[in-house]
Protein backbone atom coordinates (compact mmCIF):
# COMPACT_ATOMS: atom_id res chain seq x y z
CA UNK A 1 0.00 0.00 0.00
CA UNK A 2 2.63 2.60 0.92
CA UNK A 3 4.77 2.02 -2.40
CA UNK A 4 1.44 2.14 -4.38
CA UNK A 5 0.97 5.77 -2.72
CA UNK A 6 5.04 6.59 -3.61
CA UNK A 7 4.65 5.26 -7.18
CA UNK A 8 1.21 7.46 -7.26
CA UNK A 9 2.97 10.43 -5.72
CA UNK A 10 5.71 10.26 -8.18
CA UNK A 11 3.84 10.05 -11.04
CA UNK A 12 1.93 12.63 -10.01
CA UNK A 13 4.82 15.13 -9.27
CA UNK A 14 6.58 14.15 -12.76
CA UNK A 15 2.98 14.86 -14.63
CA UNK A 16 2.68 18.42 -13.27
CA UNK A 17 6.33 20.00 -12.39
CA UNK A 18 6.69 20.13 -16.20
CA UNK A 19 3.82 21.88 -16.76
CA UNK A 20 4.83 24.36 -14.23
CA UNK A 21 7.85 25.00 -15.34
CA UNK A 22 6.64 26.01 -18.81
CA UNK A 23 3.95 28.02 -17.17
CA UNK A 24 6.69 29.88 -15.35
CA UNK A 25 8.98 29.99 -18.46
CA UNK A 26 6.63 32.08 -20.02
CA UNK A 27 6.87 35.72 -19.85
CA UNK A 28 3.57 37.43 -18.33
CA UNK A 29 1.39 39.49 -21.47
CA UNK A 30 1.96 43.39 -21.64
CA UNK A 31 -1.22 44.84 -21.74
CA UNK A 32 -1.90 46.56 -25.21
CA UNK A 33 -2.29 50.29 -25.42
CA UNK A 34 -4.11 52.00 -28.21
CA UNK A 35 -3.21 55.52 -29.27
CA UNK A 36 -5.43 58.17 -29.52
CA UNK A 37 -5.28 61.96 -31.00
CA UNK A 38 -6.51 63.65 -28.57
CA UNK A 39 -5.70 63.95 -23.97
CA UNK A 40 -8.35 64.73 -22.36
CA UNK A 41 -7.70 66.43 -18.92
CA UNK A 42 -8.69 68.11 -16.13
CA UNK A 43 -6.98 71.43 -14.21
CA UNK A 44 -7.50 72.87 -10.60
CA UNK A 45 -7.19 76.25 -10.33
CA UNK A 46 -6.07 75.97 -6.38
CA UNK A 47 -7.09 79.99 -6.13
CA UNK A 48 -10.58 80.10 -7.11
CA UNK A 49 -11.06 76.09 -6.78
CA UNK A 50 -12.69 75.63 -9.92
CA UNK A 51 -12.23 72.63 -12.58
CA UNK A 52 -11.79 72.52 -15.84
CA UNK A 53 -11.31 70.46 -18.44
CA UNK A 54 -8.97 70.85 -21.74
CA UNK A 55 -8.46 68.78 -24.18
CA UNK A 56 -5.63 68.55 -25.69
CA UNK A 57 -4.79 67.51 -29.40
CA UNK A 58 -1.28 65.33 -29.40
CA UNK A 59 2.04 67.82 -30.44
CA UNK A 60 -0.45 71.02 -30.48
CA UNK A 61 0.15 73.26 -27.31
CA UNK A 62 -2.94 74.33 -25.18
CA UNK A 63 -2.78 76.18 -22.43
CA UNK A 64 -4.42 76.35 -18.31
CA UNK A 65 -3.80 79.77 -16.80
CA UNK A 66 -0.13 80.02 -16.93
CA UNK A 67 0.30 76.54 -17.73
CA UNK A 68 1.35 75.99 -21.50
CA UNK A 69 0.35 71.80 -21.95
CA UNK A 70 1.76 69.64 -24.73
CA UNK A 71 0.67 66.16 -24.96
CA UNK A 72 3.40 63.83 -26.78
CA UNK A 73 1.16 61.22 -27.05
CA UNK A 74 -2.10 59.52 -25.62
CA UNK A 75 -3.03 55.91 -24.62
CA UNK A 76 -5.79 53.77 -23.58
CA UNK A 77 -6.33 50.26 -23.07
CA UNK A 78 -9.16 48.51 -24.92
CA UNK A 79 -12.24 47.45 -23.13
CA UNK A 80 -11.93 44.04 -22.42
CA UNK A 81 -8.63 44.71 -20.36
CA UNK A 82 -8.28 46.57 -17.53
CA UNK A 83 -9.02 50.03 -17.59
CA UNK A 84 -6.14 52.03 -17.89
CA UNK A 85 -5.34 55.59 -19.98
CA UNK A 86 -1.79 57.48 -19.93
CA UNK A 87 -0.59 60.39 -21.43
CA UNK A 88 2.95 61.58 -21.91
CA UNK A 89 2.61 65.63 -21.22
CA UNK A 90 4.82 68.15 -21.24
CA UNK A 91 4.12 71.19 -18.84
CA UNK A 92 5.72 74.77 -18.77
CA UNK A 93 4.67 77.78 -16.92
CA UNK A 94 4.55 80.84 -19.23
CA UNK A 95 4.28 83.88 -16.49
CA UNK A 96 3.85 87.33 -18.22
CA UNK A 97 7.37 89.06 -19.33
CA UNK A 98 9.26 85.93 -18.25
CA UNK A 99 11.20 82.73 -19.67
CA UNK A 100 9.28 79.45 -20.01
CA UNK A 101 10.01 77.36 -17.06
CA UNK A 102 9.93 73.53 -17.55
CA UNK A 103 7.52 71.66 -14.76
CA UNK A 104 7.20 68.56 -15.96
CA UNK A 105 8.09 65.93 -18.01
CA UNK A 106 6.76 62.51 -18.03
CA UNK A 107 3.95 60.21 -17.86
CA UNK A 108 0.63 60.53 -16.30
CA UNK A 109 -1.94 57.82 -15.37
CA UNK A 110 -5.82 58.16 -14.74
CA UNK A 111 -5.96 55.76 -12.41
CA UNK A 112 -2.98 56.76 -10.30
CA UNK A 113 -2.64 60.85 -10.40
CA UNK A 114 -0.78 60.85 -7.23
CA UNK A 115 1.95 58.67 -8.71
CA UNK A 116 3.77 61.46 -10.93
CA UNK A 117 1.87 64.68 -10.44
CA UNK A 118 2.74 67.97 -11.47
CA UNK A 119 4.44 70.18 -8.51
CA UNK A 120 2.67 73.55 -8.52
CA UNK A 121 1.47 75.93 -6.14
CA UNK A 122 -1.53 77.33 -7.97
CA UNK A 123 -2.72 74.71 -10.73
CA UNK A 124 -2.83 70.67 -10.70
CA UNK A 125 -3.14 69.00 -13.46
CA UNK A 126 -4.35 65.65 -14.43
CA UNK A 127 -4.98 62.88 -16.90
CA UNK A 128 -8.88 61.47 -17.25
CA UNK A 129 -9.25 60.13 -20.46
CA UNK A 130 -7.98 59.70 -24.30
CA UNK A 131 -10.74 60.48 -26.97
CA UNK A 132 -10.81 60.22 -31.21
CA UNK A 133 -11.16 63.47 -32.98
CA UNK A 134 -14.55 64.16 -33.72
Amino acid sequence: MRMAFGLTAALLAASVLPSLAAAQSQPPSQPTYNPYPIAVLQGLDKVTARISTVEAPVDQEVTFGSLRIMARTCRKRPPEETPETAAFLEIHDQKPGEQAQSLFSGWMFASSPALNPLHHPVYDVWVIDCKKAE
